[in-house]
Order: structure tokens, then sequence, then C-alpha cells
């Protein structure tokens, strides 16, 4: 055969060339999705042609999966990925698996760009959560993103369809993470503006309870929840929610405010009673005397319920006349019934002031009228304190005896140290006064005053005067003087060493003894400052001016001795005359 000019007759290279041509066009396939034909079913395998004269392998089990039920035919056409053309066996390595991943994290990246929701199938259980499959790429949803509140059963929930959004996506660690919880918020909070715009303040609604706490209820008004706070509920006192209702019960309520921004609406059920406090002060009049029961005790008072709705306040201040720093858990007890006084009454801030001791007789009243002003009382030593003792008196009140009330002659400082608590004493009452609810007592009243009228000077009948003649009785010697009482009288004092003679030589504490006796001057009598004092040597010096006067001077040649004998000759006539009369 001749050849032509046109005729083609490759060499081997040309061949090559060829070939390599073909490989490197095949090669730009490889890491990339591409479309096949099912060309077989083999078993769980199904063999599928990529084109480029070459078919892989893929298992059956990639074409289903979690909310998906594939059934494969051969001549349907699918995508696979292609990751390498050709194996030791001369197929195409080919992974349906990694194409829907492929394609998946393409499309979640544009709906995580946009904020779009996905769809995606529950399939598995893991530490913290759970994985979702977003048909082929797996992500992970936390436990906290599954429901708007815990659940405790998700199996509803698994291999159901439903969508989710994607919170978090990392295409290089191939980390996804999704909420559904963001979704279920979203749908709610569209559905509760919509149900919140046809709810007004002031209209009463029918709703059921939903849930209760310490400080309310939660009622669903028909997909949305009002709190029915615990004071709203109603007039009276309502110390927890579940005294007046139970989960599931049917209440009709009023709205009192809604929040358009957070959807939060506050509902109330005493609302749609009467107020009973309207008109309360013509209701209860200043110093009437009521009944009521005690609902609650605080460190401060007594609340007493009056009425439904209506209750007062006991402050501790007028619960008991005589127990002042007790609390008020020890005077009354809750549910007891009470006899109060309104002391006043306050419509604007919805408050009455009640007393329970005003109800009894004031102890102090009670006190002045039985035991007046001068009565001698006995009672029990309470306390000691730095300015007297407090004695227990009838009526559980107490009377002080002040320090200066306690002796005539010592200071109360050192008389106080006698008592101790529990000693039974008597005393006088000086004084009461009911406003200040204090009684005025006092111990030495009970004696006489060794001071009162004994002074000629003060008007008064008695001996003890200055410049008078008394007896006294020596009690005791000492050094430099005796300590001597005045006969007749409770006075005593002290004589100094010089006050004992005129003559020097006299004055010496020992010529006398104790339990003697002897006349003395009276030189000082101040019953004001409770001081007196007598001298052995003023009454010799007046005695001597006496006689020196009366019967002679020394001039007359008459000795002093002569002088004084016969004077103390006349007096002692004087006496004798006297004492026969």
């Amino acid at each position: 055969m001749a050849n032509t000019a046109n005729s083609f007759n490759p060499t081997v290279d040309d061949f090559a060339a060829m070939l390599d041509e073909s490989f490197g066009a095949a090669d730009a396939f490889e890491g990339s999705v591409v479309k096949g034909i099912v060309v077989a079913i083999e078993k769980d395998v199904a063999v599928i042609d990529v084109g480029l004269k070459t078919e892989g392998r893929v298992a059956l089990k990639e074409f289903a999966g979690p909310g998906r039920d594939h059934v494969l035919k051969i001549g349907d056409e699918v995508e696979v990925y292609l990751e390498r053309i050709e194996n030791a066996l001369g197929e195409a390595v080919i992974s349906r698996d990694k194409a829907r991943r492929e394609e998946s994290w393409v499309k979640l990246e544009q709906a995580f760009e946009k904020k779009e929701r996905v769809d995606g199938v529950i399939f598995n259980q893991v530490k913290g959560g759970f994985t979702v499959d977003l048909d082929g790429a797996v992500a992970f949803l936390p436990r906290s993103q599954v429901d708007i509140r815990p659940i405790r059963d998700v199996g509803p929930l698994m291999n159901v369809p439903q969508p989710f959004e994607i919170l978090k996506m990392d295409r290089r660690r191939g980390n996804i993470v999704v909420s559904r919880r963001t979704v279920l918020e979203e749908s709610r909070a569209e559905q509760r503006t919509e149900i919140v715009g046809k709810l007004e303040e002031g209209q009463e609604i029918d709703g059921t309870v939903k849930n209760i706490t310490d400080y309310g209820a939660f009622v669903d008004l028909g997909g949305i929840d009002g709190l029915l706070h615990v004071t709203d509920i109603a007039w009276r006192r309502v110390n927890h929610p579940s005294e007046v209702l139970t989960i599931g019960q049917t209440v009709r309520v009023k709205i009192i405010k809604i929040n358009h921004e957070t959807h939060r609406i506050s509902l109330g059920m005493k609302q749609l009673q009467d107020d009973p406090w309207h008109g309360i002060e013509a209701k209860y009049p200043l110093q009437a005397k009521l009944s009521g029961r005690v609902t609650n005790i605080t460190d401060y008072g007594a609340f007493v319920e009056l009425e439904p709705g209506i209750e007062g306040l006991i402050h501790v201040s007028e619960m008991s006349w005589t127990k002042k720093n007790v609390h008020p858990g020890k005077i009354v007890s809750t549910s007891q019934e009470v006899e109060v006084q309104v002391l006043e009454v306050d419509s604007s801030k919805r408050r009455i002031s009640l007393g329970l001791k005003q109800t009894l007789q004031n102890p102090w009243e009670a006190f002045a009228e039985k035991y007046p002003v001068g009565t001698i009382v006995e009672g029990e030593v309470k306390n000691k304190t730095e300015f007297g003792l407090f004695i227990g008196l009838e009526g559980d009140v107490d009377g002080m005896v002040h320090l200066s009330d306690l002796d005539w002659k010592r200071p109360g400082e050192q008389v106080i140290e006698e008592f101790k608590k529990g000693d039974m004493v008597k005393a006088q009452v000086l004084d009461v006064d009911v406003e200040k609810e204090r009684i005025s007592l006092g111990v030495k009243q009970i004696g006489s005053d060794p001071f009162a009228a004994k002074s000629a000077e003060e008007g008064g009948s008695g001996e003890v005067r200055k410049g008078g003649i008394v007896t006294c009785e020596v009690l005791e010697v000492k050094e430099n003087g005796l300590e001597v009482k005045i006969a007749g009288t409770d006075l005593t004092t002290f004589v100094r060493r010089a006050e004992l003679a005129r003559d020097r030589a006299d004055q010496r504490p020992e010529r006398f003894a104790v339990g003697e006796k002897m006349d003395a001057r009276v030189t000082v009598f101040d019953r004001k400052a409770r001081k007196v004092s007598v001298s052995i040597k003023a009454l010799e010096v007046a005695e001597e001016k006496e006689a020196i006067a009366q019967f002679g001077s020394a001039d007359s040649g008459a000795s002093l001795g002569d002088i004084l004998g016969a004077a103390l000759r006349a007096r002692d006539t004087q006496d004798k005359d006297e004492d026969k009369k």
C-alpha cells in the first residue's frame, strides 16, 4: 500500500505522549467529587463507572444513613469522591460518604454565613452531648443546647429530621457545633410576640397553674407564662403559694403589667376582689380594742390578722409593759388569738399599728394605787449596779434604791457590798413615775434620821444643838482620839486628842475606857452636811468662864481652884435639888 501525504503513522514516542496526556487529565479529577453510573450491584457493594475507562466499588451502606433510606438501582447516577484513579487491582478508589461530606460542608458554610437553619438527625450519644448527621457531615450537639429546659429522655428526638442552627464550625479541623435550643427559642419568641400582642394590661383571663415556687406561681396563658407573685394571690397573708394553688389548677387572673421587650407578664388574683383597705380609718378607729389572730412573728414584732386581707403590726415595744428585751415569740405564738388596741392607721401606706400591752392595766399605775409614797414594801434583789440596787416588786415591776438611800451614816458604795442577788429587802416607796416607768425606793428611810429635827435652831425639840452639852459614851479608844456615841441618839463622832481636855497633860486617850461616859460640848451640828462634833475641852473652857463670871476673879484674892470648886459645889447642889423634885 502506497503512503499518502495525509496519512499518520504514530511512533512509540507519540503513543507515550498521548498516554501521558490522558493520564494527566485523569489525575486532575483525583481529590474531587465526580459523577458516576451504577453499572452493577454485587451483594453489599455497588460498582460505579466514573468515566475515564475505570470503575470503582462503594459499599451500599454508604448510600444509607440516619434519616435516609435510599435504594440503588443499576443505571442510577450518583456522585462519589474520587480518591485515586487506579489502585493495585486496577480499580478507582471512590467514596460516597466523602462525596456527601464535601457537598455538605459547602452547603453548611453557606448556611453558617447567612445564619440559616440546617436540617439534621441526632443519631448517637457521646460524652457531653450528641452527634448529629447534617447530610453527611457530623456535628456535635451539646447537652445544654438540646432544649430550652433540661429533658431526661432524648429518645423521641433520636433519628428524627429536625432543624438546627450552626453555632461554630472549623473545616480544617472538621468541627461543627450546632444547637436545637436556639431554634426552639426563636420559634417560641415569635409565638410569644404574637400572643403578647393580643393581651392588654387590665385584661381578665383564665390560665393554668404550670409551676409553683417560693415567691409565686407561673400561669400558662395559652402559649406564654405569666408570673403570679405570692403577694398578689390574695389580700390576706399567703406564706407560700401552695397554700392556695395547685399545679394544673385553672385560675382567673388579671394582667397587671406587660413588658413587650422581655415578654414578661405580671398577674394578680387579689385585684379581682375589692380592696379591704378602702375606708379602713372608719372601720378601725384609734383606741378601739379588737380581737385578731397572730399570723407571723419577726424579731421586731408580730403581725395580727384582723380580717382577711387586713393585718396590723404589734411592735415589740408595744407587746409587754415589763418584758423589754425578749423576742416576740416568747410573748405570743403563731395562730394565737389576741386582744389588741388600735394605735395608728395609715391607709396610704396600708399600715395599722397595734398594741398588746394597752389591753392590760399599766403595772406602774396599779403599783402606785396599791402602794402610795411612804408605804413599806418588800422584794428580792434582782440586780446590783454602780448606782444602786434593783428590787423586784409586785406586778413584775422593779424599783431602784439609789446608793444615797441605803444608809444614813455610811457611804452607799460601802453599804451596797453587803447586799447580794436573791436577798429579800424591805424599803420605803419614795416616788412612782408612771410615765417614765420608774419606782424610787429607800432602805434607810425605814429607820429614823439621826439628824432629823434634833437642832433647836432648826425648830426641833431635841437636845443636840450647837453649844449644847451632851453625854457621850466611849465606843473605841484610838491613839489620836476617841470614837464616841451621843447618848439618846444614833449619832456617833470622833473626838480628837486636842479636844479631850483643856490642859495639854490631860489630852491622853488612854485616860478613858470603852463604855465610860463623859460630858462634852457640841461644837458643830450641821444637819445638811450630816456632821456633828463634840469637845470636852470646849466644855471645860466654857465652865471656867462661867465660874469666874459667877464666883469672882483671881484678882479678888480667890484662887482659880477655889472659884472652880465653888462652881462645882453649886452645880452638884442644883442637881440634887432637881433629883428631889
